[in-house]
């Protein structure tokens, strides 16, 4: 079949009809390259820019190949240090690609350039299976040639084969017509030659040429030449001390990256380069890393940092990269990587994950799924690891990596399973307890009259510290839970374990949230209390606050604001994305009078309207105060009513 005459894909088709099963006709699909070629350049390749990445990885293959021939022994000679090359020529508007890899013959050139789609990397494994399947060749689908029209007017292969051969020169312009001849090329290896179309100069730029080279082949496996570079050198010692300058190898590339070495062999120090390397504009290191490293049932490398994450989960999921064979992908892994792992940053290098044709996207599958699942392991027992190890150190960490922890907790349920071992509930106090550890030390003092243990906790130190010091009275643990999804989390935990519930601290009075047998008795009568309900139902609106007296400590506050745990609960997982039907809904409160205050005696006792009114106004003012919910005018006529007090 030749690339530059028509192309026929045969194809027998028999239409079998239900009249008398009668065979039509039959024939041979003729499709000619005019056709399928124009398509495959408009198609297939969705990017322009990916052109470069798919000659340098067929340059790649053939400098693998060779090293594999020579390490096998049927290549007798030293192939010394090959590189890649890309050349520019600005004035002539063309680009080179230059390997020392294997070569082609004039055979070879017909059958993996003139036969659309045959792939010479695939035949090559084949042959090889038992010896090669490690080599790191790339080459799957035999089409990456072909996206070299997209920017090119007319393409030539310069190529001379390791094998006794002569070596030659092919041509095309994209067209069905093709030419090759003989070339006088000396050396090994093959040059591919771009003639840049007009609407495509953008690529000869040099800096745009080195962006798409950092871009998809930073991590290659043979280096890179771009260019030269100068570099100083000092030579003698003392006052002979010298600098010289020199013009060396401008190599791009890293072609050993830490994540194709063993663990063993890397230092802490080693791990922080290659981060600097990948995010050279984050100029903070990572807590810690995750080297991944398997072979079965699935080949996969890798390394996943954890970069410090504040509450603030909105932030931009593309930080890892995903490579085959160190041939840069996508930086779009969802599906291989866990949506919570989407937080972290790093470097996922497989040959089995599936791509299209282009291999531009993620195709996903049941093998993407086991992929998948393995990272989600791997994470876990990485953190339940860090933890044992270093317990103190993890404790330090927690405020940076709790983000991720509870959005795998809430996404994973593989991953929640795991958890306990090191999922940390630090307490107000600034302590940290496992489920295990809290449930042990709060079961009996806040276990209520139902038997169900209520885990209290805080959001904001500051802003509920009147709220947790009365807890703390009681000899109450509170908990800190102050990240954007912890709603979400609680609702997770409740209905997953067993006999618990969690209340806010301020979502209620203390005694009305951990409920137990004993009975204050309040210093008013019911008919008091009615009373003085009414007067308080006189001065606070009845549309934003839902008053309830209660017996209470007489050291415990007058006056305190609450809102009802499940209505505030509601609203914050509306707020990370969850359900929106209390959206449009008025926020309201409960007021909360402790009959047994003193001041709440006081405003009972208090004759004159206006008096009692007023302190009733400054009361709820001061309560307003302590939840931040006084502004604007109310906090400006609060300010001078409190001046106008102490005159």
């Amino acid at each position: 079949m030749s690339f530059c005459h028509h192309i026929l894909f045969g194809m027998w088709f028999e239409n079998i009809f239900a009249r008398k099963n009668k065979v039509m006709g039959k024939g041979k699909i003729n499709v000619s390259v005019e056709n399928i070629f124009p398509l495959i350049k408009k198609f297939l390749y969705s990017d322009q820019e990916i052109f470069l990445r798919e000659l340098i990885s067929n340059a790649t293959d053939a400098t693998l190949k060779l090293k594999h021939m020579s390490n096998i022994g049927e290549f007798k000679k030293d192939i010394g240090n090959p590189i890649i090359e890309i050349k520019v020529d600005k004035k002539k508007s063309k680009i080179h690609i230059i390997d020392q890899g294997i070569g082609m013959t004039e055979n070879e050139v017909k059958k993996y350039i003139n036969e659309v789609a045959f792939s010479g990397a695939e035949e090559f494994i084949e042959k090889y299976k038992d010896s090669a399947k490690d080599s790191g060749i790339i080459g799957h689908f035999g089409l990456g040639f072909y996206s070299a029209f997209m920017v090119s007017d007319s393409v030539e292969i310069i190529t001379k084969s390791f094998k006794k051969s002569p070596a030659v020169h092919w041509s095309c312009d994209g067209s069905p017509e093709f030419t090759l001849v003989n070339s006088d090329k000396k050396e090994r290896g093959t040059e591919i030659v771009l003639n840049i179309s007009k609407d495509s100069k953008s690529f000869l730029d040099d800096n745009t040429i080195l962006e798409l080279l950092k871009k998809y082949n930073r991590f290659m496996p043979i280096p890179i030449k771009f260019g030269t570079k100068e570099i100083t050198k000092k030579t003698g010692e003392g006052e002979k001390e010298k600098e010289l300058k020199e013009t060396v190898d401008n190599i791009i590339n890293i072609s050993e990256p830490a994540w194709t070495k063993k663990p063993k062999d890397l230092k802490e120090e080693d791990y922080k380069t290659f981060y600097k390397d990948l995010y050279p504009m984050n100029f903070e290191d990572p807590l810690f890393n995750i080297h991944l490293n398997v072979d079965y049932p699935f080949n996969l490398t890798g390394i996943l940092y954890f970069p410090k994450i504040t509450n603030d989960i909105n932030l931009q999921k593309d930080k890892i990269q995903l490579y085959q064979n160190q041939v840069f992908v996508t930086d779009n892994v969802e599906g291989i990587v866990p949506e919570f792992l989407t937080l972290l940053r790093g470097v996922i290098d497989s040959p089995d994950i599936p791509l299209n044709v282009s291999r531009s996207y993620l195709q996903v599958d049941s093998a993407v799924k086991k992929i998948s699942n393995y990272i989600t392991r791997k994470v876990a027992d990485k953190l339940n690891s860090l933890f044992k190890e270093d317990r103190k150190k993890f404790e330090e960490k927690w405020n940076d990596i709790k983000v991720i922890i509870e959005y795998g907790m809430l996404s994973e349920d593989k991953f929640y399973e795991k958890s306990d071992t090191f999922a940390l509930y630090p307490s107000t106090d600034n302590k940290f307890f496992t489920y295990e550890e809290l449930l042990k030390k709060i079961k009996k003092n806040q276990t209520d009259k139902d038997g169900k243990t209520i885990i209290l906790y805080s959001s904001n130190i500051e802003e509920q510290d009147s709220y947790i010091k009365e807890a703390n009275k009681k000899g109450y643990t509170v908990l800190l839970l102050d990240s954007p999804i912890i709603s979400h989390l609680i609702q997770k935990l409740e209905s997953s374990k067993e006999k618990i519930s969690f209340a806010r601290v301020d979502s209620d009075a203390i005694d009305n949230l951990i409920k137990k047998d004993e009975k204050s008795v309040s210093k008013l009568t019911e008919k008091e209390q009615a009373k003085l309900k009414e007067q308080i139902e006189e001065v606070i609106p009845k549309e934003k606050y839902s008053i309830q007296l209660e017996a209470m400590d007489s050291d415990s506050l007058p006056f305190i604001i609450t809102q009802p745990e499940f209505m505030r609960r509601m609203k914050d997982m509306q707020n990370t994305g969850g359900n929106s039907m209390f959206g449009n809904m008025p926020e309201m409160y409960n007021l909360i009078v402790n009959t047994n205050n003193k001041l709440i005696s006081e405003i009972f006792k208090t004759k004159t309207k206006n008096k009692r009114d007023r302190l009733i106004k400054q009361s709820l003012d001061l309560a307003r105060l302590s939840q931040n919910l006084l502004k604007g005018n109310d906090l400006t006529e609060f300010i001078k009513r409190s001046f106008d007090l102490i005159k």
